[in-house]
C-alpha cells in the first residue's frame, strides 16, 4: 500500500512539472496523459481530472472552458505574473500562450464594464489568432 501511494506521488509530481514547464500554454487532459505514458508514469484520465480539479481548487492551475464541444485546458499559474489582471492571447498555430498588459485593452474591459453593464474577467479572457512568429513562418 505504501509503495502505490508512492506511485501516485510520483505521478502527481510528473503532472505539475509537466504543467510548470509548459505554462506559456493551454494544455489538456491527452497531452497530460501522453507525456505521462511517455515518461513511464501513465495515469488514468479520470484521475488526471481529479488532481487537475484540486489544483484548481488550490488556486495552483486555471482551468479555461471554450465552449461546451471542446475539452477544457489548462494553465500552471505563475503568481508573479499577476494572471488575474490582463488579457491573454492564444496563437492557433504553436498554441502559445501570450500574457498582455495592454492599456488599450484595459479601456476595452472599461468600456464594456461602463456602456453595457458587464464585468469581464481578464483572468478568463482569451483572444484567439495567430502570433507574429508563425504569421511571418505563413508569410515564407
Amino acid at each position: 500500500m505504501k509503495r502505490e501511494s508512492g506511485y501516485n506521488t510520483k505521478q502527481k509530481e510528473k503532472l505539475l512539472s509537466f504543467l510548470i514547464n509548459n505554462m506559456d500554454k493551454h494544455t489538456n487532459v491527452q497531452q497530460i496523459s501522453a507525456f505521462l505514458a511517455e515518461e513511464g508514469t501513465p495515469l488514468g484520465t479520470a484521475t488526471i481530472y481529479r488532481q487537475l480539479d484540486r489544483l484548481v481548487e488550490q488556486g495552483e492551475v486555471r482551468k479555461y472552458v471554450i465552449d461546451g464541444k471542446t475539452g477544457a485546458c489548462y494553465q500552471y499559474i505563475n503568481a508573479s505574473e499577476g494572471c488575474k489582471t490582463h488579457f491573454h492571447l492564444k496563437c492557433l498555430r504553436c498554441e502559445r500562450l501570450i500574457h498582455t498588459d495592454c492599456a488599450v485593452l484595459a479601456e476595452l474591459d472599461q468600456h464594456i464594464e461602463e456602456h453595457h453593464g458587464f464585468t469581464v474577467d481578464p483572468s478568463k479572457t482569451v483572444f484567439y489568432g495567430v502570433c507574429s512568429d508563425c504569421g511571418r513562418l505563413e508569410e515564407k
